[in-house]
C-alpha cells in the first residue's frame, strides 16, 4: 500500500490533528527544545505486525504539520521485520531516534495506528489458520472504522485475508434490502443485468436454497449465502455443482472462529467476517523513550 499517498495523508494528519500533537503542552514545558532520544517499539504479545511504514510517515506529516524546522531523524528496523510478519512477545518492532518532543508527540497516534493495524492482522491470521487445507478464502466485509476503511482492509491483507469490495461503486451486490425494495429478487437481478456499469460483477444474497435456485436461474454470477447453516451450504454447493455453471459461493453471517472451519468444509470458495474490522482487539505495544 503507498503510505504517501493523499487518502493515507489525511488520515494520519486527520489523527494528528485529533490529538493536537503540535500542540503537546506537557512536552513543551517538561523537555528541552534540543533534547534528541532514542524510541525503541515494542510488541508486548505475539502478534501479526501490520502498518510499520506508518511511523515515518505520522513523524513526516507531523513535520508539516508544525511548519519549524524538525531536526532529522532515523526509523531503524530488522531486515526480517516487515508487515505479515509474526512477532514475538517482547520483540523490538523498531527504533526511532528524533527530537524528544516530537517523539511524545507522536507517540500515541503512532502506537494506535500499530496497535489496532495488527489487531485486524492477528485476528485474521486466526481465521485464515482455521481454514487452511481447504480451497476457502476469508475476506472481509465494509464494516470498518469511519474513514479508517483503507487502512483495516490492507491490514487484513496482511492477515494473509482478501479484500471484498473497497466501496459501493465497486461492483453490484444485491442484498436483502434492494431485493425488497425492487419487489423481489428477481426483479432486482434482471435490473442489475440491465443496468450494471461495464463488466462489473453481479451478487445476489439469498437466504434460502429456494432463492438459490431463483438467482441460479436469472443471471447470478455470484451467490452470498447468507445466515446459512453449514449443512445448507453444503447443499447449496450440490446445487450449483449439479446446475453445470461455475459459480463462486461466499458464506456470510453468524461465522466465528469456533465455526468457520465447517463452513469451508462445505466447499464455499469464500467465507467474509464482518468481526475481522468492526470488533478488534489491538494488540499490546509499547514505546519506551530515552535520551542520547
Amino acid at each position: 500500500m503507498d503510505f504517501n499517498s493523499r487518502r493515507i495523508t489525511a488520515i494520519i494528519e486527520n489523527a494528528l490533528l485529533e490529538d493536537r500533537a503540535t500542540r503537546d503542552a506537557t512536552s513543551y514545558a517538561c523537555i528541552d527544545a534540543n533534547q534528541r532520544a532514542s524510541a525503541t517499539i515494542l510488541a508486548k504479545q505475539e502478534c501479526i505486525l501490520s502498518g510499520i511504514a506508518c511511523m515515518a510517515r505520522i513523524l513526516d506529516v507531523y513535520a508539516a504539520l508544525d511548519g519549524a524546522v524538525i531536526s532529522h531523524y532515523e526509523v531503524t528496523t530488522h531486515p526480517e521485520i516487515f508487515d505479515g510478519i509474526r512477532l514475538r512477545q517482547g520483540q523490538s518492532v523498531a527504533v526511532i531516534r528524533h527530537n524528544a518532543r516530537v517523539l511524545l508527540s507522536c507517540e500515541r497516534v503512532i502506537l494506535n495506528f500499530l496497535q489496532r493495524m495488527s489487531g485486524i492482522a492477528t485476528f485474521t491470521r486466526k481465521f485464515v489458520d482455521a481454514v487452511s487445507g481447504t480451497k476457502t478464502r476469508i475476506l472481509d466485509t465494509r464494516k470498518t472504522a469511519p474513514g479508517l476503511r483503507v487502512i483495516d482492509k490492507y491490514a487484513v491483507r496482511c492477515g494473509g485475508g482478501h479484500n471484498h469490495r473497497l466501496d459501493l461503486s465497486d461492483g453490484v451486490l444485491i442484498k436483502n434490502n434492494h431485493i425488497a425494495l425492487a419487489g423481489g429478487l428477481v426483479p432486482a437481478l434482471e435490473r442489475a443485468v440491465h443496468n450494471r456499469r461495464g463488466e462489473q460483477p453481479i451478487e445476489v444474497e439469498v437466504r434460502s436454497l429456494e432463492e438459490l435456485n431463483q438467482a441460479l436461474e436469472h443471471g447470478a454470477e455470484t451467490i452470498l449465502l447468507d445466515n446459512m447453516s453449514p449443512e445448507d451450504v453444503r447443499q447449496a454447493v450440490e446445487i450449483c455443482s449439479k446446475a453445470g455453471r461455475r459459480i463462486p459461493l461466499e458464506a456470510s453471517g453468524g461465522i466465528t472462529l469456533e465455526n468457520v472451519r465447517s463452513y469451508a468444509e462445505a466447499g464455499v470458495d469464500f467465507i467474509s467476517v464482518g468481526l475481522l474490522t468492526h470488533s478488534v482487539h489491538a494488540v499490546d505495544m509499547s514505546m519506551r523513550v530515552v535520551p542520547v
